[in-house]
């Protein structure tokens, strides 16, 4: 059996931020959902997040996930504390206890299930997983043999000089046997240079102890300030943009874009410089995105292109253009072969077949028909100071420059729509429709002085 508990307890103070360490995110998720998401392949009988600082917030953002099971740590005073608060929930369990931080995001499931297969194969009390640093101040010393059996661990605080060489460092994961480690917990005393109580002293009391060495040293990067959190952040950028770049996306400038985990992508797809995806998108194949354009929460069909626009939570199908200067807020629909032009807002309208909104205009709340033309500067008046209200327009229908359609309207099929009209009354299919004010002259006119 195997029991999975995250500390998550941590204020985070070197953050500073009103938001628990845990709660940061890389690449959009939360480093405590990233862990999480690292223990699925185990498996594990019983999953545990022990909490303390803000611990109602931490609940909270994982309330979707099921089987999770929530243990106090108040007040936090180490990491042996931590694990002390496990005694009464873990009483009848018996199994192997991993230990995780919810301040490592980068773990990979491969690392923490070679750490327990060496766990099993040599039948250790605990099995740590180290890192070999070049800069390892601040990590704890493994002290070891060469078969990997450990002596001891000593915190960074508390090594003496020639300890401080030692460059084998502990990641702070370890999987221990819990029937043996739950005897020697209550013996864990605070008697070191930061008053805690911490788990490393837990592994001379047990009768084995042995460590995994990670490959990679970036996997067991910790977060405690922002720089570190841009440090985790750069290597997951660098992951997600090597892995789509092996599956066929070109990347013109891989280190000027970002990229969500949450994002799929096509084959053949162009990303151009500066150009940001967050959230959960599905790009298509042949689409070119960029440059300077910011998506999230989208989906592209086939051969869409973006210019220097703004879309999100829309859906664009096959053959569009967007941009550039384009924004397309959420609830945007656009059908195959439409044509969304410079300073285009778009918000909550849906686009049929082959319209297009070439320049300078607004359309909310509406709904579009085939091969319309909206020109330049048409606006959609859909809000009365109380309610939004639709705007409908239908097929072959078209505005001219700097008009007004003040919803709610109806505009028929094959409609035309003159300059500079006010709109508000519906109008009837294959119509012209004009609304101006007369034109005033008067000749030889000057301004008084």
């Amino acid at each position: 059996m195997l029991a999975i508990a995250i500390l998550a307890a941590g204020k985070g103070t070197r953050m500073h931020s009103n938001i628990p360490k845990v709660l940061q995110k890389i690449a959009g998720i939360t480093l405590l959902e990233r862990v999480l998401e690292s223990c699925k392949e185990l498996k594990p009988d019983r999953t545990l997040v022990i909490v303390g600082h803000q611990a109602q917030q931490i609940k909270e953002s994982i309330s979707y996930l099921q089987d999770i099971e929530f243990v106090s740590q108040d007040p936090q005073n180490g990491t042996g504390h931590a694990v002390q608060q496990l005694i009464p929930t873990l009483k009848n369990f018996d199994g192997d206890l991993l230990i995780l931080n919810g301040d490592v995001p980068l773990l990979r499931s491969k690392t923490i299930l070679e750490l327990l297969s060496n766990h099993c194969t040599r039948k250790a009390s605990v099995s740590i997983l180290t890192a070999r640093l070049s800069v390892p101040i601040g990590y704890g010393r493994v002290f070891s043999d060469s078969l990997g059996n450990v002596d001891k661990i000593i915190e960074d605080r508390d090594c003496s000089e020639e300890e401080k060489k030692n460059n084998l460092t502990n990641s702070g994961v370890y999987c221990f046997k819990w029937s043996e480690l739950k005897i020697v917990l209550k013996n864990l005393s605070s008697n070191n240079a930061q008053n805690e109580i911490y788990l490393t002293d837990a592994i001379q009391k047990l009768p084995s102890a042995i460590h995994t060495e990670v490959t990679d040293s970036d996997e067991v990067n910790g977060v405690n300030d922002k720089q570190q959190l841009s440090d985790c952040e750069n290597i997951l950028q660098e992951r997600l943009r090597r892995y789509w770049m092996k599956k066929g996306v070109k990347f013109i400038n891989p280190t000027s874009s970002t990229i969500s985990e949450k994002t799929l992508f096509g084959k053949d797809v162009t990303i151009e410089p500066e150009t940001h995806l967050r959230g959960e998108n599905i790009i298509g194949d042949n689409c070119h995105l960029g440059p300077n354009s910011f998506i999230e929460n989208t989906e592209l069909k086939a051969n869409v292109s973006i210019l220097y626009s703004v879309v999100r939570d829309s859906l664009i199908y096959e053959n569009v253009q967007v941009g550039p200067f384009s924004h397309l807020r959420p609830g945007t629909l656009l059908q195959n072969n439409c044509k969304i032009g410079n300073f285009v807002e778009v918000k909550n309208s849906s686009l049929d077949t082959n319209t297009k909104v070439n320049h300078l205009s607004y359309i909310g709340d509406c709904d579009i028909g085939k091969a319309v033309n909206i020109g330049a500067g048409t606006i959609t008046a859909n809000y009365d100071g109380l309610k939004k209200h639709q705007t409908i327009i239908g097929k072959n229908s078209k505005t001219g420059a700097n008009s007004v359609l003040v919803a709610p309207l109806k505009v028929g099929e094959g409609v035309t729509i003159g300059a500079g009209s006010t709109i508000t009354k519906d109008i009837p299919n294959n119509s012209l429709a004009i609304e101006r004010a007369k034109q005033v002259m008067k000749k030889n006119w000057l301004p008084k002085v």
